[in-house]
């Protein structure tokens, strides 16, 4: 039997193989007005396209908290029922195809307000449907990004609480699965690493300071969300720098720290925090740090980094290094690669009724 098409099951929820597609924006929504953050038909068609190609996972990409966390004006958002009804629609359709649908709960903190990846990214001021970022401290992101509004105390727990509010709306909205980005650069991530936490409060300074309000958000989604669903808490393992910045060994403390606030899976990345970070992209080239945090923690881990191949994923979960594989740029390219990974591993997946002459 393929380790790739085995079952994985977390608390009560059963997820049908181990190939999970991990959040990657659309940048597809409304800028503004009603339909702001509200996913629309092509997110439907986008997440539909992966679960009906055998897809066993599927977390939906960055979903911002409030309006000021989306990374871009024409992020999702989960601050309204009007976005609770439209992921009803997404969260239906996967469940009917034997995907497990989960959720990217984010705020993009000193990152937030950039405009759409193929427009340059650049940030965007309000003639571009932008607004004023926030973050620890007043750190710009890099050169050319403005500087961000240091968070008051305050503030802090008014994120928190939206942290929870968010929750408990993806659960209105079907979703089996809830994960909290802490990876990336976004302002989880920011608080984290010295790189750009430069508090001299409860919430900077030392490990235990810096960790408190990644830990704060845990403990409030964990309080909403149900005991039978999974918690995930994606991660950058590493800022890529030298000196100053979060690190492998701080990833390693912290997962032991996650499973005692109630995570279930650590979604191992890097990155993302330091605009000038030097990093040694190649395939498979995030694998090691999951491995690292799966050898030395009890926390269950999924690995991430152009995984493209089928024996390459296979490998990865029959050589212990990850409990499951996310497939980012592989499955934009082709939506039905757990199906061809099956046929080429001999595995088991879902095939739709309506495609069972493609078996």
């Amino acid at each position: 039997m393929s380790a790739l098409f085995e079952t994985y099951t977390l608390r009560d929820v059963t997820i049908p193989n181990r190939v999970w597609m991990p959040p990657m924006c659309q940048y597809s929504a409304a800028p503004l007005g009603p339909d702001m953050g509200v996913p629309g038909d092509w997110h439907f068609a986008h997440y539909a396209a992966r679960a009906a190609g055998g897809t066993g996972l599927i977390i939906v990409e960055a979903t911002a908290v409030s309006p000021e966390g989306r990374i871009s004006p024409y992020d999702l958002g989960i601050w309204n029922d009007t976005q609770v009804e439209a992921f009803r629609r997404i969260t239906r359709f996967l469940v009917s195809q034997g995907t497990v649908p989960a959720i990217q709960l984010a705020h993009a903190g000193r990152k937030a307000s950039t405009d759409q990846p193929w427009k340059g990214g650049a940030p965007v001021g309000p003639d571009g449907y932008g607004w004023q970022p926030v973050a620890p401290s007043a750190v710009p992101f890099a050169d050319g990004h403005p500087v961000p509004d240091e968070l008051t105390v305050a503030e802090i727990q008014e994120i928190v609480g939206q942290f929870a509010d968010a929750a408990r709306r993806a659960l209105a909205a079907g979703f089996e699965i809830a994960e909290i980005h802490g990876a990336h650069g976004y302002l989880i991530n920011e608080f984290l690493s010295p790189y750009s936490n430069r508090r001299t409060d409860a919430y900077g300074g030392s490990y235990d300071n810096r960790t408190r309000f990644a830990l704060q958000v845990v403990d409030a989604v964990r309080e909403v969300w149900p005991d039978d669903k999974p918690l995930f808490f994606r991660i950058s393992a590493t800022d890529w720098l030298e000196d100053d910045g979060w690190t492998a060994d701080d990833t390693v403390r912290f997962a032991a720290d996650l499973r005692a606030h109630g995570i279930d899976l650590l979604d191992v990345s890097t990155g993302g925090n330091a605009a000038g970070a030097r990093i040694p992209v190649g395939p498979g080239y995030q694998v090691p740090f999951a491995a690292r945090v799966k050898a030395e923690t009890s926390l269950p881990v999924a690995a991430v980094g152009l995984i493209t191949e089928a024996e390459q994923a296979e490998k990865i979960l029959a050589n212990g290094e990850a409990d499951a594989v996310l497939l980012g740029r592989e499955l934009l390219r082709n939506p039905s690669w757990a199906r061809h990974a099956a046929r080429e591993l001999g595995g088991d997946v879902h095939v739709p009724d309506q495609y069972h002459r493609s078996v």
